[in-house]
């Protein structure tokens, strides 16, 4: 039964064109897939960062591990905790360029590439 609110009263109308409580996680697509599972793997997919193209060749060629790719994402964490938007990730002597509002690793200069190199347009410093 549902109600219409006319001047400030409650009037009872009857059941409102048949809606009914439907769970998300019984609603289903052609696939089988459920409203729920979508849900649960697009935040997954949130909850990571990105590594640009050139990033990842960088990362690669210094042989950076997955534990040390956890812990790049930590420093995502504790930029974008402080509301940081572009910072520079200490880790290492790697010194990583990185967007935390698009969760993205622009690029990666290690300690021996580093001298004389002047990083603009940074708001932040993640010391990891």
């Amino acid at each position: 039964m549902g109600y219409r609110i006319i001047n400030g009263r409650a009037y009872p109308v009857g059941n409102i064109g048949g809606l009914q409580k439907v769970s998300t996680s019984k609603v289903k697509d052609k696939n089988g897939t459920s409203f729920k599972d979508v849900l649960n793997q697009t935040l997954d997919k949130n909850s990571g960062y990105t590594l640009s193209k050139h990033a990842a060749q960088r990362l690669k060629e210094i042989g950076f591990s997955e534990n040390d790719m956890k812990n790049i994402g930590k420093g995502f964490e504790l930029a974008e905790g402080k509301g940081a938007k572009n910072s520079v990730m200490v880790y290492k002597d790697v010194a990583l360029i990185a967007s935390i509002e698009n969760k993205t690793v622009i690029t990666a200069i290690d300690k021996n590439r580093a001298e004389s190199n002047v990083f603009t347009n940074v708001d932040s410093v993640v010391i990891l």
